[in-house]
């Protein structure tokens, strides 16, 4: 007799929704809100993917803290502050204050301040240990036991055959069991002081600062509004982009910003380099290089995926299969360096990426299938997303090469216009209601009648020389159309755009192509609403999307989900969402440019700001802004009036 085989269950990422991560690239911390280290989970100190120390725990006269409040100081540090009822007072009160400070390169401050009105004597244990297990032995629950301690330098050291990890402490502990992973410390506190002791935990006792580490180059910039939440929110985002930034191993002077953590604290393709497209508003360096560190992944040769961005498969939800990240950032690299020229990349900079950006464009036209349209991957669906990747890469690809004097753009432009007649005949599904893009063409041309936010992308064309709109996918009437079903509560959940509308089979709040909101996707959807004119429906995605990151501490995760927004609802959490994720806190910079409306062309000396109607925030202004390498500042008034205050001398300012 024949017996099946159950598979094995696949491992669940573990839930980090709760916990307080501090990241400053590679460097990676994960605490629980009560900020104690205890062993279990995911929680503890990472570098570059390894677990330094996975457990921190302190005892005060014999007991741990009474936690009170654990939270974010800013991307790299956290403070989590606890009390402790020694037992020496009557009565319920705690007599001493705990204050942790933990910072993202495994630096901790503890802080312990007296109450009482008497000196006080106090025995402090912090008791620590590691596995040194990889983030992804973690993350699959296949970490293994703690490793024994040893004595070293006031501190403890552990190591494998492959790794080390030590923890010092200043001042010295008074007794060091290695056996027991256990700091002792005898504190004098008189009456109001207070004492700190301070633990370190690198990779090697001398380490202060990581290699690997990147200076944040877009820490300049500021918002400033009547809003004030839009100030934190920019400011968070600046702070998250910055870093997650990550040093290519190849070429460590150029840096990109890694997809997101904890999961995915390294290079992806399309988000690394849309995260970059996002900042441009910030300056064009990031752009510059992760355009740079693609490049030299770039296929040669002269195969079918010559000149195509090596990427790995995204799941695509229910609906249709695996998507190639590869595809996508291929398709979006001419477009970016061509937004970066017209921000004010280097003329030197532009020249030496021009290769590779041509290179792209022969692996689009060589891919294109028969029907004229690509498939992701081929063979597979015909997404509407990827014609729009497609269509902006050939229609600011020919801009990019009539620029640089190179041949081919009247190819491009002529591809563009027959793609755009194929998709308004293909992809529209017409109905009672005025139609809408299908989510995508099967191989044999049937259409997915899905309702998606990866639509949002229709409304992305790019701006052309002058800042001016590129033509989209779509016609005016089907663009309205369009607007009207993004805008309808079946989209917008009132937090941002869902992912899939409500009313669609299949549909689950929780799902990351199938339902949540993917605050990527609804930066998208405002900056494309506000370039097309449609202020209104720009504004309210725009809202929600700020009280999303309200909620979230600014720091929006890269999905979350999409219940209808009720009074006295919030956006639930994702509980394996990254956060920060580049493309999120990318989001916050990408939705005030466009609520600025700046349009650049530092190639012909101009820049115009047009902003969207009726001041949605009231007055803004946003400072350390780069337009053609210099510090740019604009205000935008409360009647929606633009004013650039400072700009590069050699710029025309329009309006």
């Amino acid at each position: 007799m024949a017996h099946s085989v159950i598979p094995a269950p696949r491992p669940e990422l573990p839930p980090v929704h709760g916990a307080v991560i501090c990241v400053s690239a590679p460097c990676l911390v994960i605490s629980p809100e009560h900020g104690q280290l205890t062993g279990r989970g995911i929680d503890g100190i990472y570098r570059s993917g390894r677990r330094l120390l996975s457990r921190c725990v302190l005892r005060v006269a014999g007991r741990e803290p009474v936690a009170v409040q654990g939270r974010s100081l800013g991307a790299d540090r956290a403070s989590f502050t606890a009390a402790v009822r020694t037992g020496g007072e009557a009565g319920p009160d705690p007599d001493i204050g705990v204050e942790r400070v933990r910072y993202a390169d495994g630096t901790e401050r503890i802080t312990l301040r007296s109450f009482t009105a008497r000196p006080a004597r106090l025995p402090v244990e912090i008791l620590l240990g590691t596995d040194l297990a990889e983030l992804a032995a973690v993350a699959a629950g296949r970490s293994g036991p703690e490793l024994p301690a040893g004595v070293h330098a006031g501190g403890l050291r552990w190591s494998t055959g492959e790794a080390q990890a030590v923890t010092v402490a200043e001042p010295g502990p008074d007794d060091v069991l290695a056996s027991a992973g256990l700091l002792r410390w005898q504190l004098d506190l008189g009456p109001g002081e207070s004492r700190t002791i301070e633990l370190r935990t690198t990779h090697a006792r001398t380490s202060r600062a990581p290699a690997g580490q990147v200076a944040n180059p877009l820490s300049d910039a500021r918002a400033e509004c009547d809003d004030p939440r839009a100030e934190d929110w920019f400011r968070t985002s600046v702070e998250d982009l910055g870093a997650l930034l990550l040093r290519d191993h190849e070429q460590p002077a150029d840096a990109f910003a890694a997809a997101g953590v904890p999961w995915r604290l390294g290079l992806a393709p399309a988000e690394s380099l849309w995260a970059a497209r996002m900042a441009l508003p910030l300056g064009t360096g990031l752009a510059a290089a992760t355009l740079r560190t693609l490049a030299r992944t770039q296929a040669g040769g002269r195969g079918p995926d010559a000149g195509k961005i090596p990427g790995p498969l995204r799941s695509a939800g229910p609906q249709l299969p695996p998507g190639c990240t590869g595809t996508e950032a291929t398709l979006a690299f001419p477009a970016v360096l061509a937004e970066a020229r017209r921000w004010g990349m280097p003329e030197g900079d532009v020249v030496r990426l021009l290769p590779a950006a041509e290179q792209c464009l022969d692996w689009l036209r060589g891919a294109l299938g028969e029907d004229g349209f690509l498939a992701d991957p081929d063979p597979g669906p015909r997404r509407c997303e990827t014609q729009a990747h497609a269509h902006r890469a050939a229609l600011l690809g020919a801009d990019l090469l009539d620029a640089c004097g190179r041949p081919g753009a009247q190819e491009w432009r002529d591809r563009a216009e027959a793609l755009r007649a194929r998709f308004r005949d293909r992809f529209w599904i017409d109905g009672p209601d005025g139609g809408r893009p299908a989510a995508a063409l099967h191989p044999d041309g049937r259409p997915l009648p899905r309702l998606t936010g990866a639509a949002a992308h229709l409304l992305d064309s790019g701006l052309l020389g002058g800042g001016l709109p590129a033509p989209g996918l779509l016609d005016g009437v089907r663009t309205e159309q369009l607007v009207r079903l993004l805008a309808a509560p079946a989209m917008d959940s009132g937090w941002g755009l869902r992912s899939m509308a409500s009313r669609e089979p299949g549909h689950n709040p929780f799902g990351h192509r199938s339902g949540a909101v993917r605050a990527y996707e609804s930066a998208i959807a405002v900056a494309g609403l506000a370039q097309a004119g449609f202020a209104k429906e720009a504004a309210a995605l725009l809202r929600g999307l700020l009280d999303a990151a309200e909620s979230f501490g600014f720091r929006l995760p890269e999905m979350y989900a999409a219940e209808q927004r009720t009074a006295g609802s919030a956006p639930l959490p994702h509980p394996a969402a990254c956060r920060p994720a580049a493309v999120s806190a990318a989001a916050g910079v990408h939705v005030l440019a466009a609520l600025a409306g700046i349009r650049p062309d530092a190639p012909a000396g101009t820049v115009a700001l047009v902003p969207l109607a009726g001041a949605p925030l009231g007055a803004l202004r946003l400072s350390g802004l780069r337009v053609a390498g210099e510090p740019f500042a604009l205000r935008i008034s409360r009647l929606g009036l633009g004013m650039v205050e400072e700009a590069a001398d050699a710029l025309q300012l329009g309006g």
